[in-house]
């Protein structure tokens, strides 16, 4: 695998500036110079006959998301998927969600369902007005063995009895060439034979594979004679346990790029070696008549390299095995099931993969990318709210000499959004007794702070001014609440709110009419910026402070959302209600990030 060259966080670029995607560069030449112009579609995948029979192709480009139905998808498939996705929408075409499921001892249904559901939650869809373009790699095993058996009797690939050991010492290395196998020359007749015994399980596991007959010195490793097929006795997904051998990645995914008429194949850096055996396959099953031109042909990106987060299914796997976090849906991590957990949106991953571009290069991505497309995506979209997570009570003493009993309660009121009427207003009451955030008192203030101390007047935003006047311990000495009396007339929108001037406003919610609630508060899983890059246990290098649950309050309009509703906690940042824990009854409210970046200061 490639690693980044630039270890160095990437900050957030200048919206003037376009990001770079070069890919839009190739499909744009290929359109001008009409590579595809002339291909045929037979309406869905097959070899050189089928599409010669079809029709004029009327997808301009054909691109495709290719996951193995493996696991769960994670933040860096977003990126794959909105590239994909997004470049058949914006130049004409279609992108085919396919599953690449040749392994299949790792594959499993509920992958498959999850990836669907994931690519339909980031607003893409592969059914399209001319057809459903939901393939899978499996339905063309009859179609790879065929080819195989063409490959083996123009003597271009061959049937190996090495041991494994044995092959990966005779294959050699960057310095010296590889040694051929002694099986390397047989006869095509006598390798056809034995592909066919293998195909029919007269072999054990591992006892031989099917390798391409390329060339042993040559420089690039990945054509030191590659293998297409291995014996494997394992039930599939899909084709039950009709087949014992399996065709490797390599080989099958090239195979079905062409036979989907895929013209642009975009895939991550790390494939950059596999393009010569890739091409080479191709061109080598157009001269045996099983494929046509124009063929498919491969595009490097550089992979979504984001800091304080890893990608790798096996250290996701054991970050869960080893209970450092709930589940895959555990909104710290970085699978889509969690993100969209922890309430981030389909158009802030949507945003973020079009701002960081596609590149040659492999870079960090700061986290803080993530958060600012956020943060862009639900400015105008998410309703505002006052919310208390530290609370402590604020008691008005003189209350009833103001407003004539301690029964009454004064109604106020806020847009939904501020900048948006046509969103609504909220309401709520202020009485006798409110809840503040404990650290909006101070008995001894420092320089600067201008909250409620002794002697100092406030604004409770949205209602009335009011003056601290001291505060309630306990035996211990701790402060249980704050007491304060209100100013009168001065409640926001009366002609006398001006009348008082005060240098801080604080927000609050009734003791009356608020909503208790829990809180999760969500921070980064790690607390270094490029985990699992050095020799310390994955564990060490964890953020204790990801996950904070407290008990706070909300205003009535934020306790009455629906699960999966965001909402702007004024002040303290942009919160979800928990898709899954949330109740009309007992809300619960995740964290997905603050008003403003505030990592490390």
């Amino acid at each position: 695998m490639n690693t980044p060259k630039n270890p160095t966080p990437a900050a957030p670029a200048d919206e003037a500036v376009k990001p770079a995607n070069f890919l839009r560069n190739v499909i744009e030449r290929d359109l001008e110079a009409g590579t595809y112009a002339h291909r045929q579609w037979g309406g869905g995948a097959g070899d050189a006959a089928f599409h010669a029979a079809g029709t004029p192709d009327t997808a301009r480009v054909r691109l495709r998301f290719p996951p193995e139905p493996n696991g769960y998808l994670h933040v860096g498939h977003a990126k794959s998927i909105c590239l994909n996705f997004g470049l058949a929408r914006d130049y004409g075409g279609v992108c085919h969600l396919r599953f690449d499921d040749t392994n299949p001892e790792k594959e499993d249904q509920e992958y498959v369902d999850g990836i669907k559901e994931n690519v339909r939650w980031l607003g893409f869809d592969w059914v399209t007005p001319s057809g459903d373009h939901l393939f899978y790699a499996s339905d063309y095993f009859d179609f790879m063995y065929r080819a195989a058996e063409a490959l083996v009797e123009a003597g271009l690939a061959y049937v190996d009895e090495q041991s494994a050991e044995q092959i990966r010492a005779h294959r050699g290395d960057f310095n010296t060439p590889g040694t051929d196998s002694p099986f390397r020359h047989r006869a095509p007749a006598e390798n056809l034979a034995r592909l066919r015994e293998m195909r029919d399980g007269r072999h054990a596991d591992g006892a031989m594979i099917l390798r391409a007959k390329i060339d042993m010195a040559s420089p690039n490793i990945n054509l030191r004679d590659p293998a297409l097929y291995r014996i494997r006795r394992a039930h599939h997904h899909n084709t039950g346990d009709r087949w014992c051998i399996y065709p490797m990645y390599t080989f099958a995914h090239p195979i079905e790029d062409a036979l989907e008429r895929i013209t642009h194949s975009i895939c991550t850096l790390e494939f950059e070696d596999q393009r010569p055996f890739y091409d080479w396959l191709l061109e080598r099953l157009v001269e045996l008549g099983l494929l046509a031109h124009p063929l498919p042909r491969q595009y490097e990106f550089a992979r979504l390299n984001l800091t304080y987060v890893v990608t790798s299914k096996r250290k996701l796997r054991q970050l869960l095995e080893d209970g450092h976090v709930t589940g895959w849906d555990d909104p710290r991590m970085p699978t889509l099931v969690g993100m969209r957990r922890r309430g981030y949106t389909a158009g802030a991953l949507q945003l973020m993969a079009e701002r960081t571009g596609a590149t040659k290069n492999n870079t960090w991505i700061d986290y803080a990318w993530l958060d600012i497309a956020l943060r862009d995506d639900l400015e105008d979209k998410a309703a505002r709210a006052m919310a208390v997570l530290d609370p402590i009570p604020l008691k008005l003493t003189n209350w009833a000499d103001v407003f004539g009993s301690d029964a009454h309660r004064e109604p106020c009121g806020a847009p939904a959004h501020p900048h948006h009427p046509e969103m609504g207003q909220r309401a709520f009451v202020l009485g006798p007794a409110v809840w503040i955030e404990r650290d909006d008192f101070l008995e001894l203030p420092v320089k600067g702070y201008q909250r409620l101390f002794p002697g100092n007047k406030v604004r409770l935003k949205y209602g009335v001014i009011v003056e601290c006047t001291g505060c309630e311990k306990d035996a211990d000495g701790q402060v249980t609440a704050v007491l304060a009396t209100v100013v009168p007339d001065t409640k926001s929108g009366t002609p006398g709110a001006d009348a008082v001037k005060v240098k801080g406003t604080i927000t609050w919610v009734s003791a009356h009419d608020g909503v208790p609630v829990t809180l999760n508060l969500y921070d980064r899983l790690f607390a270094v910026p490029q985990p699992g890059a050095t020799d310390a246990p994955l564990a060490a290098e964890l953020n204790p402070s990801s996950w904070r649950v407290t008990q706070g309050y909300v205003e009535p309009s934020a306790g009455r959302l629906a699960a999966e509703t965001r909402v702007q906690f004024e002040r303290h940042g942009y919160f979800v209600t928990d898709r899954v824990a949330h109740q009309l009854d007992e809300p619960v409210f995740n964290r997905i990030t603050t008003l403003k970046d505030s990592w490390g200061k």
